[in-house]
This record gives structure tokens, C-alpha cells and sequence, in this order.
């Protein structure tokens, strides 16, 4: 992306490093005390490290933090064919990498689906997983929709430059509020509203859009096995609060550890609305599965 990463507009920016992994060039940002046990953090469909701006401060305290902007989206470059086996393959090349395994990771949205297909593949062997706001199941009646509808916007080349476009005639905190039922700061806003506008940026989230499979994702839960955390805003108005609750009661099936809290008042960026809290829940549960001490 043409953005000066020495600018204002990255938050953290002194975390920030690039690194060449998988024949990818990632922007990552790293932080937090080198001996610590290290926790991923993987930012949903759209979004970048800065998801995790409020959030990450918190949990660096006491992990070595590392958060990727995932392939196509931010200062990363593109992956042939993001499909979830794919998407988990370059995340695994680039922890190796760094020298890193992760003692546990936290997913947002479809990073908790990244999350659960690369531990599901054993490509890491995490001791405890975190979804936030999971798109870990199909959603009734849209499934098979969505993809399909993503490929055919991703097929166009013009749709990328279109849909950033018309993002500038559109009222963007009234576009994430309908989207996500959250209730964003100004300043949260004003980073979607200019990642929203690049078309480079847009085209590779419409590209993980159109090469995600929701049913490999689902198949990805009966292969995790570490305890884990689900937490979800009840007012999410992207992926169905339900979602979670279902996830638990499956994982629960197989003999997965698994605790879910709903948040009540809080949408699908609920830990950027409230990230004292997430930090509050993570760390706790981080202990009980003995992560930290």
C-alpha cells in the first residue's frame, strides 16, 4: 500500500517490522518481553494490526506479542488462492520465521477460523485458542451465498477500485454500526474509512472472501483440542452470537475444554470497544489454562 508506515496512521508503529516468509513480505508487529510465552494475534476480514491497538498494550504486559496483517491486507503483500489450508500454511512459514511458537493465539472473526484450521492441521501446537466473535460455522441461509458472491466481485478487476469508491459517498460510521452493531471511536473510524478506500486493500479482503470454505472451517473444530476461550458481542450483527455458543457446546462433544462468554452491548468489534475487558478475560483464562502463571 502507498501509506508511510512512519506516519501517524499505523498505531504502534515502533512494533512495526517487515519480514519475508513463504514468498510473502509481511508487515508484523511485534511486542512485549522476549522470554514471555508468545500469543498471535490474527485480525479478521478487512481490518489490519490496528484491530488490536487498543487490546494489544494490555496482553503484552504479559506475552511476547505478535500480530501479522494478514496476506493482502495493509503493508502485506498477496497470497495465490487464500484459501483457509493456504491462508494456515503462510501464517506457520512466517512464525518459523520469526523463531516463534505460539503458546497460544487469539483470532478475530475469521482470524479465530484461521486460528482453528492451523492448529486443526497441527502446522502449531498451541496450548490454548481464543476466538473472538468466531466465524467458525456457515451462517444459515447465506453459506454458500457468500463466497460465491465474493468471487464474483473478486473476478472483476474494476470492483476492488468500485467498492473503495463508493465508500467515499457513504457515511462510514453509520456503514460499520449496520455492518457490525459496534459502536467505533472517531479514531477507529477514520482508519476502516481509509483502509476501505484503497483499492488494493479492498481487493485483498474480497480475496479471502472468495477463497474461504466455511466447511473446511467447521471440519477444523473436531481437530482442536487445546482448551478455548469463546467470547462474542451479543449485539454482533456480522457473525451470529449463536455461533459461538454452538462452537462451545461441540468442542464440548469431543472433549475440548471449551468456555464462552457473551458480552452484552458489545458488536462484532467488541474488543475494539472494549479491549480492558478482553484483556481482563484473556489473561485470566491464559492462567487457568496455565499459559502464564
Amino acid at each position: 500500500m502507498r501509506w508511510d508506515i512512519d506516519g501517524a496512521r499505523v498505531p504502534h508503529r515502533e512494533w512495526s517490522r517487515f519480514v519475508t516468509a513463504g514468498g510473502i513480505r509481511w508487515h508484523v508487529q511485534v511486542a512485549g518481553p522476549e522470554d514471555a510465552p508468545v500469543l498471535l494475534l490474527i485480525h479478521g476480514t478487512g481490518a489490519t494490526t490496528h484491530s488490536f491497538a487498543g487490546l494489544a498494550p494490555l496482553l503484552a504486559q504479559h506475552f511476547r506479542v505478535i500480530i501479522p496483517d494478514l496476506p493482502g491486507h495493509g503493508f502485506t503483500g498477496k497470497l495465490n488462492a487464500p484459501d483457509p489450508d493456504n491462508v494456515a500454511k503462510a501464517v506457520a512459514a512466517l512464525l518459523a520465521e520469526l523463531k516463534a511458537e505460539p503458546a497460544m493465539i487469539l483470532g478475530h472473526s475469521v482470524g479465530a477460523a484461521i486460528a482453528f484450521v492451523t492448529t486443526a492441521r497441527r502446522l502449531v501446537s498451541p496450548r490454548a485458542l481464543v476466538a473472538l466473535g468466531g466465524a467458525l460455522l456457515p451462517f444459515a441461509g447465506v453459506g454458500k451465498v457468500y463466497p460465491g458472491l465474493a468471487k464474483a466481485l473478486f473476478v472483476n478487476p474494476f470492483m476492488p477500485a468500485f467498492f473503495s469508491f463508493t465508500t467515499r459517498f457513504q457515511s462510514m460510521p453509520d456503514l460499520l454500526k449496520r455492518w457490525t452493531g459496534s459502536h467505533s471511536t472517531r479514531e477507529q473510524v477514520a482508519y476502516y474509512e481509509r483502509l476501505f478506500r484503497n483499492p488494493g486493500h479492498t481487493g485483498g479482503a474480497l480475496a479471502l472472501m472468495a477463497h474461504w470454505d466455511l466447511d473446511v472451517i467447521e471440519r477444523s473444530i473436531s481437530g482442536v483440542h487445546c482448551p478455548v476461550l469463546l467470547l462474542h458481542g451479543e449485539r454482533d450483527k456480522t457473525v451470529p452470537p449463536a455461533t459461538s455458543r454452538t462452537v462451545a457446546q461441540r468442542l464440548a462433544q469431543h472433549g475440548t475444554h471449551a468456555e464462552h462468554h457473551g458480552l452484552p452491548g458489545l458488536g462484532h468489534l467488541a474488543h475494539e470497544e472494549a479491549p480492558e475487558r478482553h484483556a481482563e478475560l484473556v489473561i485470566g483464562f491464559a492462567r487457568e489454562s496455565g499459559v502464564i502463571a
